[in-house]
C-alpha cells in the first residue's frame, strides 16, 4: 500500500495550489479518503474528507476555501487550496479508510501518505 502526496511548497498568501495524492496497493474506489494537516507543535487535524458514497466534509477553518475531489480512474485524491493564509502552514497528509462514510478523525484511517509541506509566509 502506498499513498504519495505532491503539490506542496512555498505559496504566497491568497495562493491557490492543488495537492494531489496518488494511491496504489488497495481498492481505491472502495475507500473513503481524507486530507489532514499538522503544524509544528500541534496535533494532526482533519481538513477535508470524501466518502466512497460521494459526500464530502470539511473542517470549519477551511470551509469555503478548500475543495476535496477524487478521480477513481487515476486512483488520485485532490485538495484544492484557495485563499491561503499563514495559519494554513503545515504538513498535509492524505489517508484512506475502508468506510462508507468519511470522518475528520484520523483514528478512522488505516493508510497514510508521507506528507507534503505547505508554507504560507506572513
Amino acid at each position: 500500500v502506498q499513498l504519495v502526496e505532491s503539490g506542496g511548497g512555498l505559496v504566497q498568501p491568497g495562493g491557490t495550489p492543488r495537492l494531489s495524492c496518488t494511491a496504489s496497493g488497495f481498492a481505491f474506489n472502495y475507500y473513503s479518503l481524507g486530507w489532514f494537516r499538522q503544524a509544528p507543535g500541534k496535533e494532526r487535524e482533519g481538513v477535508a474528507c470524501h466518502s466512497r458514497s460521494g459526500t464530502s466534509n470539511y473542517a470549519d477553518s477551511v470551509k469555503g476555501r478548500f475543495t476535496i475531489s477524487r478521480d477513481n480512474g487515476k486512483n488520485t485524491v485532490y485538495l484544492q487550496l484557495d485563499d491561503l493564509k499563514p495559519e494554513d502552514t503545515a504538513v498535509y497528509f492524505c489517508a484512506a479508510a475502508s468506510a462508507l462514510y468519511c470522518s475528520l478523525d484520523p483514528v478512522q484511517y488505516s493508510y497514510w501518505g508521507q506528507g507534503t509541506q505547505v508554507t504560507v509566509p506572513s
